[in-house]
């Protein structure tokens, strides 16, 4: 249940905070809706756009980001692959548990990576 849906987005998104997003092979999910977008830095410091966010505020602010059915809603979910693991799991939790169902980690293709032989 923690880990409800583990879909790997790849939309380059111009979010603001800086991560170093983890490579990945998977494809891009189609998506209609502007999902609500999470970040986690290297520290574990949570982010709702630009916005820095308290771990205690971070269910309230995004449904407050999301608006009317936010629970309907993508939430895109982009953390730095430097990040500790705890971190992103508590996040994804949190969010899980407060009722958002649509949970996507946000990663970068591998496709650019040198093959290693």
């Amino acid at each position: 249940v923690l880990l409800i849906i583990f879909m790997i987005s790849a939309p380059l998104l111009t979010v603001g905070v800086p991560v170093e997003l983890p490579k990945t092979e998977a494809s891009a999910v189609e998506t209609t809706d502007k999902p609500i977008t999470v970040s986690i830095d290297q520290n574990g410091a949570i982010f709702i756009g630009e916005s820095e966010v308290r771990w205690e505020q971070l269910a309230i602010r995004v449904a407050e980001e999301g608006g009317e059915k936010a629970r309907d809603k993508a939430v895109f979910i982009r953390a730095d692959g430097r990040a500790p693991y705890q971190a992103v799991a508590r996040v994804m939790a949190r969010l899980s548990a407060s009722g958002f169902t649509k949970l996507n980690l946000i990663t970068d293709t591998a496709a650019d990576e040198p093959a290693e032989g």
